[in-house]
């Protein structure tokens, strides 16, 4: 499927291009597919009127800045099931970037924590505390003084966290489970 629409080379798909001799294009009233297959795709896309991306980026990478006109229409290219990784993190400190399920195993007491906060992000934790470790929480970290007690004795408990703001961790948490 190569895709060629010239004006001095540019867009191409499948020899990967992507818009065109520029750094800079803008686009009115168009639809951009950014159908990166491997490769990369860099610049800055002005889309006016009402715009339609598809992306599909299956491997390399697709940066630059996109200003979006109108009301744009993002499609996604997923067909299978999307599924988040389980790290085992056994610190108690829980970087948002790796992933956004955990699995921690405690070896002694520690502060709840977060680092690398990201503003929506929410995830799981499954927390199995073998010995009745403390476990307090980091100043951006809010949980209940109850859920900290009830964490902090024996037990397997999943929490659940969620970061409204991008500095601040809210987390909940259930009973012991069987």
């Amino acid at each position: 499927m190569p895709i060629t629409l010239n004006s001095s080379t540019g867009i191409t798909v499948n020899g990967v291009t992507l818009i065109g001799a520029s750094t800079t294009d803008t686009l009115t009233n168009k639809t951009l597919v950014a159908a990166v297959l491997s490769g990369t795709a860099t610049g800055t896309y002005t889309l006016g009127g009402t715009p339609t991306i598809t992306a599909p980026i299956l491997s390399g990478t697709a940066t630059g800045t996109y200003t979006l006109g109108g009301t744009p229409t993002f499609e996604s290219a997923i067909t299978s099931s999307v599924r988040g990784t389980v790290t085992i993190d056994n610190d108690g400190s829980f970087d948002m970037n790796v992933t956004n399920n955990f699995k921690c195993t405690p070896t002694g007491a520690f502060a709840l924590t977060f680092t690398n906060i990201t503003a929506g992000q929410s995830g799981n934790i499954i927390l199995v505390n073998n010995s009745n470790y403390a476990i307090t929480a980091a100043a951006t970290t809010k949980v209940a003084s109850t859920a900290l007690a009830t964490i902090s004795a024996t037990g397997t408990y999943w929490l659940t966290y969620y970061s409204p703001d991008g500095t601040t961790v809210y987390v909940a948490n259930t009973g012991t489970l069987a």
